[in-house]
């Protein structure tokens, strides 16, 4: 069943055009809603999404973009500020009539100490405490981001290996599916993990993407994460293994999809 929303009311969209806004939005248009897209530099409105200009983090803009939205899909983050952000989120959609307050998350957000981990859990608290009906979701990293750090790494000629990290990546788009879905829902509250369908450690990451690439394996240097956050690693603090919803595309798939991808745009360019 989904929210009722006012005929012609938008959904306001924060991070609209980052990683997972880009699945999000066009779930959302499909589903015949108007979007309004907050972002911190102009961008031209198309296809039924308005784009407002806003800083979450002076709050100049904010008031004016929550303003007419019943809906809040705050999808904005980054590696530091985000508990100021969606307090000032969370104070401009107090004044306006918003009735739905939609916040994604990270899985172990209260569990690994973790500066930006903190930012998280302080946001989840901010939207709990709004007084606004809400709904939250904390996902796993995401493959495409899992990918930016295995791109990176086996770019060393030696692969660091964090003794007992381990990793439950799941697809952008199946974490997008999951929001679209919730925002257009009655508020839920503090809903079920999103993780990926494996749980993998960082060589088992690196092995799939060396052998698609045809580049040789590295050898691997093993590394201690020191202090509490090492430990809460260790100990699985990042993962969820019992009561979460798990997403279908497996790392090996989603890196299998990127390099057919990659092979079908290589003919456009030359």
């Amino acid at each position: 069943m989904t929210y009722p929303s006012t005929s012609g009311t938008p959904l306001l969209v924060t991070g609209g055009t980052g990683t997972l806004g880009r699945h999000v939005v066009p779930l959302l248009r499909a589903a015949g809603h108007e979007v309004r897209v907050l972002t911190r530099h102009p961008r031209p409105d198309a296809d039924g999404v308005t784009h407002v200009t806003g800083d979450l983090l002076t709050g100049e803009g904010v008031e004016a973009a929550v303003a007419g939205a019943h809906t809040v899909l705050h999808l904005a983050g980054g590696p530091k500020g985000d508990d100021v952000a969606t307090r000032a989120l969370v104070g401009a959609a107090r004044g306006a009539d918003v009735r739905h307050l939609v916040y994604i998350s990270v899985v172990g957000a209260d569990r690994v100490p973790l500066a930006w981990l903190r930012t998280k859990l302080e946001s989840e608290r901010a939207v709990a405490d709004s007084g606004i009906p809400w709904t939250v979701l904390r996902a796993a990293q995401f493959h495409e981001l899992t990918l930016t750090m295995v791109e990176k790494m086996t770019k060393l000629p030696v692969l660091p290996v964090p003794g007992g990290l381990r990793l439950q990546p799941v697809a952008a788009r199946e974490v997008a599916a999951r929001m679209a879905e919730l925002t257009l829902a009655a508020p839920s509250g503090r809903v079920a993990d999103l993780t990926g369908p494996e749980v993998h450690d960082l060589a088992a990451l690196v092995r799939p993407y060396l052998a698609l690439h045809g580049r040789r394996r590295r050898p691997h240097l093993p590394v201690r994460i020191p202090g509490k956050a090492g430990r809460a690693y260790r100990e699985g603090a990042n993962l969820t293994l019992e009561g979460a919803a798990t997403g279908r595309l497996t790392w090996e798939e989603f890196l299998a999809e990127r390099v057919a991808e990659k092979a079908a745009e290589a003919p456009a360019r030359s």
